[in-house]
């Protein structure tokens, strides 16, 4: 299990920057799936198209969400899906494990899914003595190293053909070593294949709510996702308040800017759509649903009119991929369940300022992320404003971010103030500016934080104003 913190981010990054390794698989995985993006949109006026109407879509559906949340309920409850609402991750927990023990269940079977790993549900249902096996391939092979995913689309991304070889070899009896990708697929698939029959229970995640029909529908690639809602008898869907949309309709675009953002597909092999379970004529499907509607701190983000733009994303995972600060260090130096752009903005509502100050700075703002987001979230915009707000308590007329004024750092604010007054008057400024030409030769090379990838800071020997001068030219 990683151990990695938000809070240790500068030394997470230093170790991963030294890892070799890590370098070269981000490297060559995030050329690919670029180069797949740039394919799947080789109009850049269809490209536009698709993004502005994904965006409109998304901003619409936030816009109503309270309403669009009580409209799923009601048309869930009305196709015979039983609904939940967690208010935490503790909330969340407690509604598995309910329906664990009323099932007698011992194992879960999961699909993939980012909110799964937010509530941390495997250690918390392995507590409570329920296995919960991943069945994603790649969640497979991170859950079987006791690692956490790294990419919130491809899971186990900064391992290779050989490292995986490694986990299997050390974890599966009689697993003979290969690099064939054939051949380790096969071995997972053989692997989990039994899981379906015997779990008492199938997780999933949601992509799309959708309030019209109270259809859960699910997007992926392997097939795995389908088992694991169909096979066992109670299906349990976990989702973000933030995934509902309104109508049917509203998917296909939506589906579209997800897939081809994602993986430069313009379909994905398997669509699933859930409107209820099993009904008496019906040979297959869980004779339970349940559909789980966390909040954890999403409530906050949507009243604040800036920051619910945050909400807009559909987990596509473009910006991690064009992120020159995420294709270096990876997923698992942030210390975040969201890593990359979008986790910056997600996760200081998930765990508060005073633990994610820093991660909010681990940015260029170069705005890589926002020119290839489908659905156009701000996102070094909304960084600027949690920045701001790390530092300084924000007046608002809602609940605002837990941890404000965390980075507030006594010695910066005077040597702001000093700087702004020197700017304002002329005389001071020049005087510091000589004096600190003077002392040119005795500044250390080591200035910190900044000199840790910058030369230290020269000032040249006469100003512009006295070379303009200099030439009878006016400053």
């Amino acid at each position: 299990m990683s151990h990695n913190s938000p809070e240790r981010i500068h030394e997470q990054a230093k170790e991963a920057l030294a890892d070799h390794a890590l370098r070269q698989n981000f490297r060559g995985a995030m050329d690919y799936l670029r180069n797949k993006r740039v394919e799947a949109f080789p109009d850049k006026t269809e490209e536009k198209a698709v993004r502005d109407r994904a965006e409109a879509i998304r901003q619409r559906c936030l816009s109503k969400l309270p309403e669009l949340l009580e409209k799923l309920e009601a048309q869930c409850l009305r196709n015979g899906i039983q609904v939940h609402w967690a208010q935490n991750a503790e909330d969340a927990n407690a509604i598995f494990a309910e329906i664990a023990t009323r099932k007698h269940a011992t194992l879960m079977v999961k699909g993939k899914s980012m909110v799964s790993e937010e509530i941390e549900l495997n250690h918390h249902m392995e507590k409570r003595g329920v296995h919960c096996l991943e069945s994603d391939m790649g969640e497979y092979i991170v859950q079987l190293d006791g690692d956490t995913p790294s990419h919130i689309i491809m899971p186990s991304i900064h391992k290779n053909k050989q490292q995986v070889s490694d986990t299997f070899e050390h974890n599966i009896a009689d697993f003979k070593p290969t690099t064939d990708v054939d051949s380790l697929i096969q071995t997972g698939r053989r692997m989990l294949r039994q899981a379906y029959q015997d779990a008492e229970i199938g997780v999933s995640g949601v992509n799309f709510a959708v309030a019209e029909t109270g259809t859960l529908c699910l997007v992926e690639n392997e097939g795995n996702g389908r088992m694991c809602t169909t096979i066992p008898e109670t299906h349990i869907a976990i989702t973000g308040i933030e995934k509902v949309v309104e109508f049917l309709t509203d998917v296909p675009p939506l589906y579209s800017a997800l897939t081809r953002s994602a993986t430069g597909q313009v379909i994905t092999t398997y669509f699933n759509m859930i409107s209820g379970p099993r009904k008496e004529n019906e040979l297959d499907g869980p004779k339970e649903v349940h559909l789980i509607l966390l909040d954890n701190g999403r409530s906050q983000a949507y009243h604040d009119t800036e920051m619910r733009k945050t909400l807009q994303c559909i987990r596509c995972g473009a910006c991690m991929n064009h992120c020159p600060v995420y294709t270096r260090i990876g997923g698992h130096a942030y210390g975040t369940v969201y890593p990359g752009p979008i986790g910056k903005i997600i996760s200081p509502h998930l765990m508060g300022l005073d633990k994610t100050k820093d991660l909010i700075t681990a940015s260029s703002l170069c705005g890589a992320c926002e020119e290839v987001c489908p659905v156009r979230i701000p996102i070094p915009s909304l960084l600027q404003r949690l920045r701001q707000e790390s530092k300084n308590k924000a007046d608002s007329d809602h609940e605002p971010l837990n941890g404000q004024d965390a980075a507030n750092n006594t010695l910066e604010k005077v040597a702001m103030k000093g700087f702004a007054f020197a700017a304002t008057h002329p005389t001071v400024y020049h005087t510091a500016l000589d004096t600190a030409r003077k002392m040119n030769g005795v500044i250390p090379n080591n200035l910190g934080s900044w000199t840790q990838c910058r030369t230290k800071p020269k000032l040249a020997k006469t100003s512009l104003k006295k070379k303009l001068a200099q030439r009878g030219e006016k400053s």
